[in-house]
């Protein structure tokens, strides 16, 4: 969506050339924005919602 864009594209603006981009520094990225808290989400990350569905999906 076009959040996720903007988010994105604070790491690598939009001529960037990804065949020139480590896969380390992607998955930096990745990490990085998957542990930003979101104001939508009430403050939480992407990581800690999914753990949180995945808690109740598949129980102990």
């Amino acid at each position: 969506n076009e959040n996720i864009n903007g988010l994105i594209r604070q790491y690598f603006p939009k001529e960037t050339d990804f065949n020139e981009i480590s896969d380390q520094e992607i998955n930096f990225v990745v990490n990085r924005l998957n542990n930003r808290p979101r104001k939508t989400r009430g403050r939480k990350t992407p990581n800690e919602l999914f753990k949180g569905i995945r808690t109740c999906l598949l129980p102990d």
